[in-house]
């Protein structure tokens, strides 16, 4: 497996943990809807939440969460669609950017929660 995608893997794993110490309940991980791959999906009370991870060895180049493109929150925003349809759910949606930074200096995690809106 290639360096930065170990780095995306442990960045998920951070980001699943995180989560479940913030009482999450993950329901899904790596959810494929055509073109779109939602990192993490998660439930607390009512609310089901669909995760973007950005991991980054270094924020030089910008915040990991600079990264989530328009494209990409378009198929991410059908994916969770299909999800709650193909599910049958009756809950609200909310689209979330956990970005960590990690390296040998430590580990940075930033969860923004309703980072785009429904277009």
């Amino acid at each position: 497996m290639a360096e930065h995608n170990k780095l995306g893997k442990k960045g998920e794993n951070l980001a699943a943990e995180y989560l479940m110490l913030k009482e999450y309940e993950i329901l899904e991980r790596n959810y494929r809807y055509q073109k779109a791959e939602i990192d993490i999906i998660a439930k607390r009370g009512n609310l089901l939440i669909a995760a973007e991870v950005k991991t980054r060895s270094t924020p030089e180049f910008g915040n990991p969460q600079d990264f989530v493109k328009p494209k990409q929150i378009k198929q991410l925003v059908k994916a969770m669609n299909h999800f709650v349809e193909e599910k049958e759910l009756d809950v609200d949606v909310r689209f979330d950017i956990i970005g960590i930074v990690k390296n040998k200096a430590g580990t940075r995690i930033e969860h923004i929660q309703d980072a785009f809106l429904y277009f």
